[in-house]
């Protein structure tokens, strides 16, 4: 079998080998090591089956802060179209935004709109379970409608959406601990999984 089609396949946390399993990438919208959006992103995209699974790291983008001066002077970054190829190469996205005075966080709107320069729709209709956590009890609430706002003009393709509340209160030893959030989140995860 060629190695280029030998590809993970996550079925019931054994790891298996098959051909053309669907690629789900998953993205915390923040630049925090500690990014609680990335850890539950990170969690939710492994509770997906017959996938493979690569988790992004804003941290891995070096992109300067997106002015037009840098663009014409510059160029636009390579990791720039390293990020959006990911997105371009995936059958699905898992992102969980951080909320930042009610918007997207820095990081993330920086790398959002440099990818805008190469291709407006850059979520090229990739089906998206779009979400947010907070520690507080909103989760991220606001940021979350932002994007859902501005995203469906921009290729977004968002089949589930999910703010998270009160993050360490209720993701805890790999466990959501809340019955009634679990319930929701699976049925999120499940509506991602069925578009795939």
């Amino acid at each position: 079998m060629p190695s280029n089609t030998i590809i993970k396949k996550r079925n019931n946390n054994k790891i298996n080998y098959s051909i053309d399993m669907k690629k789900v990438i998953a993205l915390g919208g923040s630049n925090s090591v500690k990014s609680i959006n990335k850890v539950l992103a990170s969690f939710v995209v492994n509770k997906l089956i017959d996938v493979e699974v690569k988790v992004l790291d804003l941290n891995n983008y070096k992109l300067p802060l997106y002015g037009i001066d840098v663009e014409e002077g510059k160029g636009i970054p390579q990791d720039a179209y390293k990020l959006l190829n990911e997105i371009k190469e995936s059958d699905g996205i898992v992102l969980s935004l951080a909320e930042h005075n009610g918007t997207y966080s820095t990081a993330f709107k920086n790398a959002f709109d440099w990818m805008s320069r190469i291709e407006s729709k850059l979520w090229s209709e990739k089906p998206m379970l779009l979400m947010s956590t907070s520690p507080g009890e909103r989760g991220g609430a606001t940021v979350l409608e932002v994007a859902k706002a501005r995203f469906s003009y921009m290729g977004g393709n968002i089949v589930a959406e999910m703010s998270f509340p009160s993050f360490f209160e209720n993701l805890k030893d790999g466990k959501v601990v809340d019955k009634s959030l679990n319930s929701k989140l699976e049925m999120a995860i499940e509506k991602l999984q069925t578009a795939l």
